[in-house]
């Protein structure tokens, strides 16, 4: 490969790196008077990063190296995979990237002040100006009458409103009756978070442990606290994990940090010779989210990986697990209940909580919803869908920080990465006869080693959907998903009208 189009592809890693850890800090560590000054860092950041990648001479360059021979097959999935992205970007002009990263930056400082106020108006200026901008980008990137498609296809590359909204429909037609049936008839889980005091510390130390076993390298990556879990950074050698510790419930930390570890061994499971290369990055978000949504639920929920981890968990909160058995755990852990947070549902529910971001994002991308309407519209589709009411917009409509962030189409890919965890479990557990037993004693190496092997490794070589197909023998289906839900919480199939 030419010298000059591989001295670029780094540069842009590099400089993805730097607006990754920037916005990593800007979550984290970050004065609370510095928001505005970071606002024209990541701006400048983005801009420069934008002016790289639009440049005439990296088009000629990729236009070249496309039919240049002796590349090998990596080398071609590098020039196709920059290619894409620059034909997206080069119809986007450099003030809109700089406008939407400054927005971006001050949507996550109304977002911060709106919660705490428990009030979205103080938000919907803020809101308002990133859903203008992202339509304008839309539009900018071109779209066949669904604007949706444009930013989808930042997420989720082929994906389309056509083909996902009745794969969303038919997994909320499926899982409401579900969740109505399980609610019902499930063995009452015990309030092991009532009035029980879980210490912080103690919390931190386990999730540590959950890392550690799990396979993320710490040496390459760190965690920390913040409002709001996520995974970020600026390479392999460097990825950054978040969790939330809340004291009277130590659910909410340790799947937090199960599911971000998911991300994270993705992340550091790039090839070596990818690092620093277009490879090094997820096909999809919806296949980056399969890893998260595995490990947190297929795994983090299952009695196996508890009746190893919970005599540990007890022994870190005696007082507060006394005379609690992992029976009674594994009802806490997996009881269907109807609830208001999205990242503290239970797997059955949390499917419902996407089909309510994800139509209402429609909405506003198609300008209609009224902004201020926006919370009435969240509440009654939680109403709906869930049977539940928010009593405030922060445990509501301002939950999430991802619009905080503009980041429109990107709620779909968690209901794609259920679908995709559950084949690629069921394929793991046919490669490794003797997954179930390896979870028991608290081996989880054997399958973050299988996970490496046939999903992290290749980064970005194949589209998710054909890398599915390649590990599993199928594309994108909900029969796995399902088939796992009906087996697990010994519910027959169900739909609604």
């Amino acid at each position: 490969m030419d010298t000059w189009l591989l001295s670029r592809m780094q540069e842009l890693k590099d400089l993805q790196g730097l607006i990754g850890l920037a916005t990593w800090d800007q979550e984290i560590y970050l004065p609370a008077r510095a928001g505005p000054a970071r606002a024209h860092q990541l701006s400048t950041l983005q801009g420069i990063h934008h002016e790289r990648l639009v440049d005439p001479r990296l088009g000629d360059a990729l236009e070249k190296a496309a039919t240049e021979a002796g590349l090998t097959d990596d080398e071609r999935a590098m020039v196709e995979v920059l290619r894409r992205e620059r034909e997206r970007e080069v119809r986007v002009p450099a003030a809109l990237v700089r406008a939407l990263a400054e927005a971006q930056s001050q949507g996550l400082h109304a977002w911060r002040e709106a919660r705490q106020e428990r009030k979205f108006a103080r938000f919907q200026p803020a809101l308002h100006r990133l859903l203008s901008l992202r339509r304008e980008q839309a539009d900018a990137y071109g779209h066949d009458g669904e604007r949706y498609d444009a930013l989808l296809e930042g997420y989720e590359p082929g994906m389309r409103v056509a083909r996902l909204t009745p794969v969303l429909s038919t997994l909320r037609e499926h899982l409401i009756p579900m969740v109505g049936t399980l609610s019902g008839t499930a063995r009452k889980a015990p309030d092991l978070f009532d009035g029980r005091r879980y210490d912080k510390d103690a919390q931190w130390r386990f999730t540590l442990r959950l890392l550690k076993d799990i396979g993320f390298d710490l040496e390459a990556g760190r965690q920390d606290l913040s409002i709001h879990p996520f995974t970020g950074g600026t390479h392999a050698l460097d990825v950054r994990l978040t969790t939330r510790v809340d004291e009277t419930n130590p659910l909410s930390a340790i799947f937090s940090t199960i599911h971000e570890a998911g991300h994270g061994l993705f992340e550091q499971g790039f090839a070596p010779e990818h690092h620093r290369t277009p490879l090094a990055a997820a096909p999809s978000m919806g296949l980056h989210e399969s890893q998260s949504r595995l490990w947190e639920n297929l795994v983090g929920r299952s009695r196996a990986f508890w009746e190893h981890y919970f005599p540990l968990l007890r022994d870190s909160f005696p007082e507060a697990l006394a005379g609690v058995d992992v029976e009674d755990f594994l009802a806490a852990v997996n009881a269907v209940r109807p609830s208001l947070i999205r990242t503290e549902s239970d797997e059955v529910t949390y499917n419902l909580h996407i089909a309510v971001r994800y139509e209402l994002e429609l909405l506003l991308i198609r300008d209609e919803l009224p902004l201020d309407e926006l919370p009435a519209a969240w509440n009654a589709r939680m109403e709906r869908y869930l049977g539940v009411t928010p009593p405030d917009d922060t445990q509501g409509v301002l939950q999430d920080i991802h619009w905080a962030w503009g980041e429109l189409g990107y709620f779909p890919t968690y209901s794609l990465g259920n679908l995709y965890a559950a084949s690629l479990y069921r394929a793991a557990e046919r490669a490794l006869p003797g997954l179930e037993g390896q979870l028991r004693q608290g081996h989880l190496l054997p399958l973050r080693d299988w996970l490496r092997e046939n999903i992290h490794h290749h980064g970005f070589r194949l589209p998710a959907e054909e890398r599915v197909r390649a590990v599993t023998g199928q594309g994108l289906t909900d029969a796995d998903f399902l088939g796992y839900l009906r087996t697990k919480y010994g519910v027959a199939s169900c739909q609604g009208r």
